[in-house]
């Protein structure tokens, strides 16, 4: 476990937030998590790592939980404060040796988003679409880090987004190529249906990836 100095705090919405660190040299790959909480702080909690491999600092995107006992003290840094974190950990990426010739299906629900943002951050020739589901079109996070004609935004709280429902109501309508790379990150019962309506339509369980932010 290493400190890493905050650079910044940048609030997205009224319980979202970007933290940035020093990166003070950790190697990871795309879709990878670390362990982080407050400078000597007992708990810790996973996050998935929303930067790129190549930026010089480090990036997680949190969002506050009611009652949390991380997130609500991650939301009270300022830059100049220490963080403690340890990593990287995690299986959620893919061979870059792919990346030229296969088509990537990128689903999320809410701060799910956060590892294909570093996986765009980081390969930004990735034919891929996004589907990403949230209750509001205020949480369509930093899209201006995407091909906007490449991400779909589920709103099931308001009209405002590019599709009215979740993105299991989206995504059944929609067909997909068998040999697409599939994403999936975001709550359990989301992936669970994704899961069962992607392999309805022909993709193999092979080609399908997760990661369960609870």
């Amino acid at each position: 476990m290493k400190k890493h100095k905050v650079t910044q705090v940048r609030h997205l919405t009224d319980y979202t937030f970007v933290i940035r660190f020093e990166r003070n040299g950790m190697e990871f790959q795309t879709g990878q998590f670390v362990l982080l909480g407050t400078k000597g702080a007992v708990d810790r909690r996973e996050y998935s790592i929303y930067s790129g491999e190549h930026d010089d600092f480090l990036e997680v995107l949190v969002r506050e939980v009611d009652g949390g006992k991380v997130s609500s003290k991650l939301k009270r840094l300022n830059a100049g404060d220490f963080v403690d974190v340890d990593g990287p950990f995690g299986f959620f990426k893919f061979d870059p040796a792919k990346i030229a010739t296969q088509k990537f299906l990128f689903v999320a629900t809410g701060t799910g988003i956060s590892p294909f943002h570093s996986f765009l951050k980081t390969h930004p020739e990735l034919n891929y679409k996004m589907v990403h589901g949230v209750r509001k079109a205020e949480e369509a996070y930093d899209y201006e880090d995407f091909k906007r004609s490449k991400v779909t935004l589920c709103t099931s709280g308001e009209k405002q987004g590019d599709f009215y429902g979740r993105v299991t109501g989206f995504l059944s309508t929609q067909t997909f190529d068998e040999d697409t790379n599939c994403f999936l990150c975001g709550n359990s019962e989301m992936i669970y249906e994704v899961f069962d309506i992607l392999t309805g339509k022909g993709i193999p369980v092979s080609n399908i990836y997760t990661e369960v932010y609870f």
